[in-house]
């Protein structure tokens, strides 16, 4: 046990090298996850009000449906070959870091394959999506564009009418940030008002004050809400309290994240790619073991393989 800032610590680590040395052992790995998931009184994944029965070899045993269980079961460690050192490593990692991994770096990072690598990394963003509470602050709301630019491409393979707000080869992004607070990020199909303010009025209070440039979607706001607009086109970017730079600071740090770490995010998985990055903007003044920590508030998310590659959706 560890006293830190009036906090005991059963498990205690600052930094990745700390993470390592504590978590040293498989075993030690298990005891943390038990300790996070059933707080020391181990509960059945088939009947929550069953009696549960300590086995051997850290296995449980459901007294209700006679089946076999461990700390794993249910969640997105399920029948993973992966040592839970280097899935500790490969969380710190994708949390911990402004811009995310790539699965190319953790290959070096953690002895493993490609596949593994990014096996991995999906299944540790599936359990980046949580249950989302309305944004209750001011509210910045704008909209991107994610992929590469007609002008990167090959002269041959450039085509017209491509620029701006073509969807050809670029995805439309939807985002909303609180100040202070959270941050929302939704794939959209476009950008016309029939598809921003629905996504606006799921997730933002009535009583908020927003922030939005002059787009044209935002025309019907006042109906609903206190807004007020930046004028960008006129070279206006902060007026008093009235700006957007809060939401495009978060723009900013996502296409770095795709042209520094990523360099590609596919329109499948592009979803995923936004919860992390919301994830990391919620988590932003966590200390290194509470981020890592509150990480595994959502682990009961696993994702299949053949779901990943053959699903619609994941």
């Amino acid at each position: 046990m560890l006293t830190k800032n009036n906090v005991t610590y059963k498990f205690y680590f600052d930094s990745l090298i700390g993470l390592v040395n504590t978590f040293n052992t498989e075993q030690k790995c298990i005891e943390y996850l038990e300790l996070l998931r059933w707080n020391g009184n181990a509960v059945s994944p088939y009947d929550r009000n069953s009696k549960v029965y300590k086995c051997k070899n850290n296995q449980y045993k459901c007294k209700n449906t006679k089946k076999s269980f461990n700390v794993k079961t249910g969640t997105l460690f399920e029948n993973t070959k992966i040592e839970f050192q280097k899935w500790f490593v490969a969380i710190f990692l994708i949390t911990s870091r402004p811009k995310g991994i790539a699965a190319h770096q953790l290959v070096k990072d953690l002895k493993v394959t490609h596949k593994t690598a990014w096996y991995m990394l999906h299944r540790i963003r599936k359990c980046f999506k949580t249950k989302r509470i309305k944004l209750g602050g001011i509210t910045e709301a704008d909209e991107t564009y994610i992929g590469g630019k007609n002008s990167n491409r090959h002269k041959s393979k450039r085509e017209r009418g491509t620029q701006g707000r073509s969807t050809k080869y670029k995805t439309p992004v939807f985002g909303m940030v609180e100040r202070g607070g959270d941050l929302i990020l939704e794939v959209v199909n476009d950008t016309k008002a029939n598809t921003l303010i629905p996504l606006i009025q799921a997730n933002v209070n009535s009583d908020v004050h927003i922030m939005t440039d002059e787009w044209g979607a935002y025309n019907s706001l006042h109906k609903d809400y206190k807004h007020s607009r930046i004028k960008h086109k006129s070279g206006q970017y902060v007026d008093g309290e009235i700006y957007t730079n809060t939401i495009e600071g978060c723009w900013a740090l996502l296409k770095r994240g795709y042209i520094g770490t990523y360099h590609y995010m596919s329109r499948k998985y592009l979803d995923k790619y936004l919860d992390e990055f919301a994830f990391r903007h919620k988590t932003r003044d966590y200390t290194e073991q509470d981020r890592f920590q509150s990480f595994f508030s959502n682990m009961q998310n696993r994702l299949r393989y053949k779901d990943l590659v053959y699903g619609e959706a994941c």
